[in-house]
This record gives C-alpha cells, structure tokens and sequence, in this order.
C-alpha cells in the first residue's frame, strides 16, 4: 500500500466535505482522522517513527499548512484513543486533543460525559481539565460514576471548592470571601456541580426576636431543594454545624412548600474536619474546603 497516497486522498476529500456540507465537520473530520490515524500507524510501524515527519512536509507542501508533524502525531492518538472510547460527532477533534493528555480512563470518561451534556466548548474544557474537577469531586462521587449509581444534590461539589480571590484584600475574612464569590457568582455556582441558582446573599431571617442573616441562600432546580451556605475562614467546628441547622430548619418551616425537598446546608470553610460531620446527625450538611485562586 502506498500509505501516503492513501493518507493525501483522505485528507483532501475531507476538506471538500468541509466546505460542501457543513452540518458533518464533525463526525467527517473524525472519521477522516481516525483512518488516517490508523495508516499512519501501520506506515509507523512500517517505517518508523521518522516517516510521520516526512508526510507532514508532503502534506504541508501539497494540501495544507496545518498538517505539522505534532498534527499528525495527535491524528495519530485519535486512532489509539478511540480504540478505548467511543467516537461522539457532538465533541471535535480540538475537544479530544485535550483528553489525550489524561491517563486514568475514569477521569476521561466524566470529561466527555459532561462535555456533552453540558455542550462545552473547547474552551470551556480546557478550562475545568485545568482546574482538575475530576480530582476534586469525593471519592464516594468517583465511585457512582464508575458503576453508574444515581448522584444526589451533594455529589457534584467540588472539594475543594476553588474561589477566585478578591484583589483588593490582602487578608480574608468571611465579609471578603463572600465578596470574592459574589464577585463571579456563576463560577461560584458551577463549583457546586447542577442546577444551583442564586437567591440572596445575607438573606435576612428573624428567629425570637432576633434577626439572622444567612451568608447565602440558593436554590437547586435540578433537585427541587433549597441550599443554606454559610461561609467560615476557619477550621469547621461543632458550632458551625449547630447555626447552619438552625438556618435549615427555618427554611423548611417558613419558606419551604411541600412541594419542595429537604433544604441541604454547606458550609465553606477554610480546613474540614471531617469527623464533626461524620458525628453530626442531620446528614444534609454538607462540608467543603475552599481554595483560594
């Protein structure tokens, strides 16, 4: 077989469907790259590794300037990654370029599931690989997804939660750090996984004869439940646990309607401590570190 040939006939006919048919880029760039992946592959073996380079001058000279010795290599990978994951004509080849960095196939697998349901741009991967949401979602979480178990409200919340930091405070206090979120709120929400929206910040409450302000208080359309966050640049104590229950219940009692689920509460706070939580009775308090960016 002359592999080249093969290779330059692929690539052309692909860049005609381009052009002509501009609803199947996707899936015709895919499916191009993917065979032109395994010929190269084959001619690699063939040939060695150096013959790659070689059909990247052709390429560059007789068709296009794209085709760098790296773009082959990558249209390579695609051939070898796809062998392992299943082709999604949703994702473009740019999307896949980023995966191939990645080792454990779990990690890949959550990347691609949510670039499809959440229709991410490139990016806007790039984005949540380089802030290693994968890595920061429970342990328990990882586990669900690996067997395919249904997630609650909680699962999704990254641990830590990354904020971006205020530039005008050198030193953080709860007033600052819940300036900073409020600063980018959507970035905020998208930390804590699906369906959060906000409500009010300080949202004023009045228990006895006492008015409370709750840090925050959202809502979860996904899940059809209110969400109390109180925010602590502290390690979590036992007190912590106590106020964010109270706030709880206040919401379940007054502003609650049966129609809606349990309220949860997270508390933010600067270093967990896992086994108040562990010892709390009300298990839809929800702690998470946060980390400052």
């Amino acid at each position: 077989m002359n592999y080249y040939n093969e290779i330059k006939k692929r690539l052309i006919n692909n860049e005609v469907t381009k052009k002509v048919k501009t609803y199947s880029i996707n899936k015709s760039d895919l499916d191009t790259y993917y065979n032109v992946g395994k010929l190269l592959s084959e001619a690699g073996n063939k040939y060695g590794e150096g013959i790659i380079k070689e059909y990247s001058k052709r390429l560059t000279k007789d068709i296009n300037s794209k085709y760098s010795a790296r773009y082959l290599f990558d249209i390579r990978k695609l051939y070898y990654f796809l062998k392992v994951h299943s082709l999604n004509a949703q994702l473009t080849f740019a999307h896949y370029r980023l995966l191939f960095s990645l080792k454990n196939n779990n990690e890949i697998s959550y990347y691609i599931e949510q670039s499809l349901k959440r229709r991410l741009s490139v990016r806007q991967l790039r984005e949540r690989i380089k802030s290693k949401e994968y890595e920061r979602l429970p342990e328990e979480t990882k586990n669900k997804l690996i067997t395919n178990n249904e997630l609650d409200v909680s699962d999704l919340i990254k641990d830590p939660i990354v904020i971006k930091k205020s530039n005008n405070y050198d030193e953080i206090s709860e007033k600052v750090l819940q300036k900073s979120i409020m600063e980018d709120i959507p970035s905020f929400l998208k930390e804590l996984g699906e369906g959060f929206t906000f409500i009010d910040n300080e949202y004023k409450i009045k228990i006895g004869n006492y008015y409370n302000y709750i840090d925050m208080l959202l809502f979860n359309i996904k899940y059809n439940c209110y969400a109390v966050v109180e925010l602590k640049v502290t390690e979590l104590r036992k007190e912590h646990v106590g106020q964010i229950e109270i706030y709880m219940n206040y919401i379940d009692k007054n502003i609650k309607t049966i129609n809606h689920d349990k309220t949860i509460g997270l508390i933010v706070c600067r270093e967990n401590n896992q086994y108040i939580i562990e010892y709390s009775t009300d298990k839809r308090i929800i702690a998470r570190e946060y980390m400052l960016e």
